[in-house]
């Protein structure tokens, strides 16, 4: 207990049309890990979940660029090498064998050689080695290292590929040393607070600095204790670039939050109460619930609100109507500012902490289960009626339960989510996404 396995993070980066999306889609299969009812992150496709041998890393693709003049396309590129290179662990650099070796590509390569990042550089549209492989060779000129060849639309040379990143990975990062300290990302869009909100919680206006050697990623992890019990905060507010393109901002930001997102297991949220909830915001924290992790929403600057005695319905009505698909998220109303309500805050990380690794006894689930079924009747297609055989908890952080059924087909969304709520009626599960796996009982097991 107490070990914890980190996703490291594999960065693409790449002009246009060198294939990056291509390579993306060939690698991360259909196991996209996209959920299809958070709003506003399906369009973006922006991280995946590879699996490779044993071993499961998040897939991020760094951002579009729109093929317009030369110097927008260097820009633009050294951008997303920035970001790479601030949140990847390992960045594959995505070259074209047909377009040849361009200027852009020396620029970048010499950005991406300096930051001391391991570096995979990638020969595409290889669809021939004995047609090629002289052409790859003169990629050798961008010294960085050994060129790739792959094919990524006929998937050729990508077993190879994903080795040499596995070999890459950091040591160590897989598994951590034993921590038990609750891990806490705190995300948002910019401006929010969510500095102001970390200063507050260290009861001192220390400016955090962003550049404290060995912290792999760039999100800053700050630890505080209270009540005798220590935390770790991890804050994406970090650097802030300006004059940016808009888009460029928010897709550095979501970059951001899924690298921080990805090594806490309590995600805060935190919103402006002055502005409100935004679509922005459903997008920020869609990914929270794609990854199972514990939710609370801060709604932050609470203190500068005009309040009546039905603000915080309205409030509560709006963020719930506009995070639907979260509904077990917590909400609690603050303000870094004035540090009202703050306190409330590490109660709440504790008690959602507790849910998100809580089990449940296999005898009690099979029983909220059959006095669900005796309550609703499972539904039936053709003359043929769903069966719920079996329940068990397989895993904690998300609590995660296969059921067994006679049909998947029959088991519609709508009854998994009934048998969700029986269960969350007895044992609360408060802060947590829940997980559920259906199989049939005469499906070979995988």
């Amino acid at each position: 207990m107490g070990k914890k396995t980190v996703k490291p993070i594999v960065a693409v980066v790449g002009r246009p049309n060198v294939g990056k999306s291509t390579l993306f889609n060939a690698l991360a299969g259909e196991r996209i890990s996209i959920v299809k009812d958070t709003p506003g992150i399906t369009r973006d496709r922006i991280y995946a979940d590879v699996s490779w041998l044993d071993r499961v890393f998040t897939l991020i693709d760094t951002g579009g660029i729109e093929p317009d003049s030369r110097d927008v396309i260097l820009s633009q590129m050294r951008e997303q090498a920035q970001i790479a290179i601030d949140t990847a662990d390992v960045i594959l650099f995505l070259v074209d064998v047909k377009q040849g070796l361009v200027d852009a590509d020396s620029k970048v390569a010499d950005m991406l050689r300096r930051s001391r990042k391991p570096v995979l550089l990638v020969v595409n549209k290889v669809d021939s080695q004995d047609k090629y492989m002289a052409d790859v060779y003169e990629f050798y000129n961008l010294g960085i290292g050994d060129p790739h060849p792959i094919s990524a639309v006929n998937k050729l040379g990508l077993g190879d590929l994903l080795d040499e990143v596995l070999a890459l990975f950091p040591e160590g990062e897989e598994i951590e040393e034993e921590d038990d300290r609750p891990r806490i990302a705190i995300v948002g869009k910019p401006n929010v607070g969510k500095s102001s909100l970390i200063n507050k919680l260290l009861g001192e206006e220390r400016l955090i600095v962003s550049d404290i050697a060995g912290t792999t990623r760039d999100a800053v992890d700050t630890e505080i204790v209270h009540n005798g019990r220590e935390y770790v905060f991890i804050d994406t507010a970090g650097l802030r670039r300006k004059n940016k393109v808009k888009e460029e901002l928010e897709h550095y930001m979501i970059v951001r939050t899924v690298s921080a997102v990805e090594r806490s297991e309590i995600v805060v949220m935190v919103i402006d109460a002055v502005e409100g909830v935004t679509e922005q915001d459903a997008k920020i924290a869609g990914i929270a619930h794609d990854r199972g992790k514990a939710v609370i929403i801060a709604v932050n600057k609470w203190d500068a609100l005009e309040k009546d005695d039905k603000t915080i319905y309205r409030v509560t009505e709006k963020v719930r109507d506009t995070l639907s698909y979260m509904p077990y998220a917590e909400i609690l109303f603050v303000s870094a500012k004035t540090g009202q309500r703050l306190n409330k805050l590490f109660d709440t990380i504790d008690m959602v902490s507790e849910n998100h690794a809580m089990r449940v006894a296999t005898g009690a689930l099979n029983e909220i289960m059959s006095e669900a079924v005796a309550l609703q009747q499972p539904p039936a297609d053709k003359g043929k009626r769903l069966r719920l055989y079996y329940i068990t908890q397989v895993a904690v952080k998300p609590p995660t339960f296969v059921i067994f059924v006679n049909s998947r087909e029959l088991m519609h969304y709508s009854y998994t989510r009934y048998i969700e709520n029986q269960i969350r009626d007895t044992f609360g599960f408060r802060g947590t996404p829940l997980r559920f796996i259906i199989r049939e009982r005469n499906e070979k097991e995988q």
